[in-house]
């Protein structure tokens, strides 16, 4: 399903995709790794007299810290909770009391669970890649983790994929996270393209406000839920389109031409 402008339009000059949730299925192997380093400090937090509910690995994962970088969304979620915790160091190891030493339990968890389970690419990201590869659009993959370029590598995709910007790319880079544009604009200038002639993919509410702020030409949401709940979000944040998947976007929005 598409909502937005009418399908069969001319492919951008060049498509910048979100990783997590539109090319890896990671987002809820991120969501789970977040529950497990909230979940603890929460209950702890109980026990001191403040009572605080389980992490929400849905609602609140969407709102607070899909799309944007460890530390930043254990800030913004403390924050949602009217939580005070020191900022703490990088160096912080896995805990509960600094804003960082949550971020390193995060970190912690996600490992676990990759090394448990991997990330699977979700079926219509390589032919979407493929397709727009054969009508001569480049592409490139933006991740807050910085474990994308790893997984993409795992995955066969980075092979389709000539600019990957990941966390650890954003942070030698001093490049801000999300929502602010700075990802999506490196991004774009690497595929030598004005953000005006690109396209952004997008599943987080946070990188579609990003992809908005950054003037692209074309922001698509992204809404893999079965019943399609996220669609509506996506279109409040900026996303000029929504699609249930990417087939639907390179072979009916964008047509044979990609």
């Amino acid at each position: 399903m598409v909502s937005g402008p009418a399908p069969a339009s001319p492919p951008p000059r060049a498509v910048v995709f979100d990783t997590d949730g539109v090319l890896l299925d990671s987002a809820r192997v991120h969501a789970a790794a977040w529950k497990a380093a909230f979940d603890p400090c929460l209950s702890a937090r109980a026990r001191d007299g403040d009572r605080q509910p389980p992490f929400d690995s849905e609602g609140e994962y969407r709102r607070f810290v899909d799309g944007r970088s460890r530390y930043d969304g254990a800030a913004a979620l403390l924050t949602a909770r009217g939580l005070d915790l020191p900022a703490g160091t990088p160096d912080d190891p896995p805990g509960c009391d600094t804003v960082w030493a949550i971020a390193a339990r995060k970190e912690r968890a996600f490992r676990d669970l990759v090394g448990a389970q991997g990330v699977p690419v979700f079926p219509d990201a390589a032919p979407a890649l493929d397709a727009l590869r054969a009508a001569r659009v480049p592409c490139a993959a933006v991740s807050a983790s910085r474990h994308a370029r790893e997984l993409l590598k795992a995955s066969g995709l980075a092979g389709l994929l000539p600019v990957i910007v990941d966390g650890a790319a954003a942070a030698a880079l001093g490049l801000a996270g999300k929502p602010d544009p700075a990802l999506f604009l490196h991004a774009a200038a690497l595929l030598g393209s004005r953000p005006a002639d690109a396209a952004v993919v997008e599943d987080a509410l946070a990188g579609v406000r990003a992809a908005r702020r950054g003037r692209f030409g074309l922001v698509v949401g992204l809404d893999r839920t079965p019943d399609g709940r996220m669609t509506g979000p996506l279109r409040e944040q900026g996303a000029d389109l929504t699609v249930a998947d990417l087939t639907l976007l390179v072979r009916g929005v964008w047509g044979e031409r990609a």
